[in-house]
């Protein structure tokens, strides 16, 4: 696997540390004043201090208004479901709750949508069988 990297904006760089690192269990890679890198599932995400953060376009999708800047991670079936399990304690305010899409069908997959605490969407997927990710 190849890493990616992703820079997004953050209201509060110790809030973003609390939220990624203590709720998702990132690590915190390097930092400096103005921002903050984290192991995001393999993936290096950096956060930039930026007040202006929030972009709240959406797109339906199944019924459901799907935020168009978003990002996430796939992860393994049961990583998932320990990751929603966690969320779920922690009284997370899903933008789409934890679902299953395609059941039974080619791509079924686990889906949910939350916002961090500087309005950044995120997404975390599952595929029941990970040969499915491209299914049309």
């Amino acid at each position: 696997m190849i890493p990616f990297h992703l820079a997004a904006p953050t209201k509060d760089k110790e809030e973003a540390r609390a939220f990624y690192t203590n709720l998702l269990g990132c690590k915190v890679g390097r930092e400096a004043e103005r921002w903050i890198d984290f192991d995001f599932f393999g993936h290096q995400l950096s956060f930039h201090v930026c007040e202006e953060a929030e972009n709240l376009a959406t797109n339906e999708v199944d019924g459901k208004a799907v935020p168009v800047r978003h990002f996430g991670a796939i992860l393994p079936w049961e990583r998932w479901h320990a990751l929603r399990d966690r969320l779920v304690a922690a009284d997370t305010n899903f933008v789409i709750e934890p679902y299953i899409r395609f059941k039974g069908e080619a791509g079924e997959q686990a889906t949910m949508f939350f916002y961090d605490p500087s309005g950044n969407a995120l997404e975390f997927k599952s595929f029941k069988d990970p040969s499915q990710l491209y299914a049309a």
